[in-house]
């Protein structure tokens, strides 16, 4: 699986919680619904089901693959609209090639990640390059929606290409897991991503067998994602696989194991840990627009029939 990764996770820098941090919970654990997105790319919808409450201030994920295309397979999305919040593309396996009527966007691969801010609006493709769709090859990634304030909904919009060597390695004090820190702050350690909402998202690699216990901000929301693999959460050892979502309490830390014995295509376990400072403002979401009211809505929907959110330029580079 990840393309970012060290050979010997104990020359890293090591987190642990305090002794005294209050474990987080876990309040429910939901599996994610298959479906497609785009031009028919299978995705797994991470949060459905889960109340809004708990996400604040994230929207949705999805899980785009895993997925070994054939060629002339691979498929994208068609130039779509976003206005109100913010797209966080990470890409595990594959290319992506994302553009924006904008003049923004670039190309992501192999654990890099694409940081969109939508902001006031703007229209957007993402695509896998011709020479993927000619050849085939695998393909997985996430896109997470982060929701934006209303004082930053109608910010100029934004892109951060975040490189995979450019995330923030860490481990824990046994060396059982490799912790990449692409957004948000960690025991002091920074990842790369700069949030508008004050979120932490990692991805971790956790060996057959290990337990890893961070410290987590108690302003925050937790949440852990399975990528791949078997293993627990939280101090009751509730357990967890490929497409569930944890959803913990509150308190100063949170745990994830990984069971001892794996799926043989999946060495270890895969966890995506998601924090955010909840908005705690009324929310208005249809299709690709994010408001805090109906009314808003209605004109970021008049806006882009009226042209104002940008068009497609005429050679788009794909």
């Amino acid at each position: 699986m990840p393309a970012v990764t060290v050979e010997n996770p104990l020359t890293l820098p090591k987190v642990t919680a305090p002794a005294d941090a209050v474990a987080r919970p876990v309040l429910a654990v939901t599996t994610a619904p298959g479906g497609f997105e785009g031009e028919g790319f299978p995705v797994r919808r991470a949060f459905a089901g889960i109340n809004y409450k708990y996400l604040d201030p994230f929207i949705m994920m999805d899980q785009m693959g895993e997925v070994e295309y054939a060629a002339g397979e691979p498929k994208g999305t068609p130039w779509h609209p976003h206005r109100g919040f913010e797209t966080v593309t990470y890409l595990i396996d594959g290319t992506f090639v994302h553009q924006d009527s904008n003049g923004g966007g670039g190309t992501i691969q192999n654990g890099d990640t694409q940081w969109m801010t939508a902001g006031s609006g703007l229209l957007h493709i993402e695509a896998p390059p011709e020479s993927l769709v000619m050849s085939g090859g695998l393909f997985h990634g996430l896109q997470l929606w982060v929701n934006l304030p209303a004082k930053d909904k109608m910010m100029d919009p934004r892109y951060q290409d975040i490189r995979g060597g450019q995330v923030q390695l860490l481990t824990t004090e046994d060396g059982g897991a490799l912790l990449r820190v692409i957004a948000g702050e960690l025991d002091g350690h920074e990842g790369p991503g700069i949030t508008h909402t004050p979120i932490t998202m990692i991805h971790a690699t956790v060996r057959p067998g290990a337990e890893v216990t961070l410290p987590w901000r108690e302003d925050f929301n937790g949440l852990a994602y399975v990528l791949a693999g078997r293993g627990s959460v939280g101090a009751e050892r509730r357990p967890v696989h490929l497409g569930q979502t944890a959803v913990f309490g509150g308190g100063g830390s949170l745990t994830v194991r990984a069971d001892e014995k794996q799926d043989s295509h999946t060495p270890d376990l895969e966890v995506v840990l998601l924090g955010g400072q909840p908005i705690r403002e009324p929310m208005a979401h249809y299709g690709p627009f994010v408001m805090n009211t109906r009314d808003e809505l209605q004109q970021a929907f008049e806006d882009y029939q009226k042209g104002l959110l940008g068009s497609v330029p005429a050679v788009h580079g794909m």
